[in-house]
């Protein structure tokens, strides 16, 4: 998206000269939603239509109110863009963010695991599926059926799996979380790697990491299709 067409979308806000239900909604799934907009494209637009609007406006109070709510709803743009965070176990702080952020998900979920058997993080997964979230998870065929794996419940609860069935092993650890913010590293998604492993995993909100690892994710997700 160009700053022209983000201006021309903060525009068509402005033609009753107040932000309604419908237009916030709008304007927060275009804000959390994967377009990858800058933050500062995000407040350079409406600080260049707000300028306009006052030049035109006779109420600069309504101006800047709008320009206010439009702010706050981008605020989670500016904050994914510029988050980093390192986790590492064993002990509880990964299994805790990784749920954390499933519970906090609005849109999509995208995990790529070699395998799950953590309990608490297939729990989290089936209740952000519940909430209508669009997860998908790939995973890999000689982890998918162990006992104790998580795959199969995940399945048929009706969440998205598609398997790698090559003779090699899918061992990516990452996720996508509302296509904003990604999280890879070596930890796999198990109990072992909670309480026993030496693992580690970053989260992070760079659009420079996000657009390979979602490229990543759909080009595998169509390789599994088993078509």
């Amino acid at each position: 998206m160009t700053p022209y067409e983000l201006q021309g979308i903060l525009a068509k806000t402005w033609d009753d000269h107040q932000l309604s239900r419908g237009e916030r909604q709008a304007l927060s799934t275009l804000f959390s939603g994967g377009k990858r907009l800058e933050p500062a494209m995000v407040r350079n637009a409406a600080f260049a239509h707000a300028r306009e609007a006052l030049g035109n406006s006779l109420e600069p109070a309504r101006v800047l109110d709008w320009l206010e709510e439009v702010l706050k709803l981008s605020q989670p743009v500016a904050a994914a863009a510029t988050l980093c965070e390192v986790h590492v176990s064993p002990g509880e702080t990964c299994p805790r963010r990784i749920v954390s952020l499933l519970d906090q998900c609005r849109t999509h979920v995208d995990i790529c695991v070699f395998t799950i058997t953590d309990d608490r993080l297939a729990s989290a997964i089936l209740a952000a599926h519940a909430r209508r979230v669009a997860v998908r998870i790939i995973t890999d065929n000689e982890k998918a059926f162990d006992p104790g794996s998580d795959i199969q419940r995940l399945e048929k609860a009706g969440v998205p799996v598609r398997i790698d069935c090559t003779p090699f092993h899918m061992h990516h650890k990452f996720a996508l979380f509302d296509k904003r913010l990604l999280l890879n590293g070596s930890y796999n998604w198990t109990r072992g790697a909670a309480e026993s492993n030496e693992e580690n995993f970053l989260i992070t909100g760079d659009p420079r990491l996000l657009e390979p690892y979602t490229e990543l994710f759909e080009s595998l997700w169509k390789r599994f299709s088993g078509k």
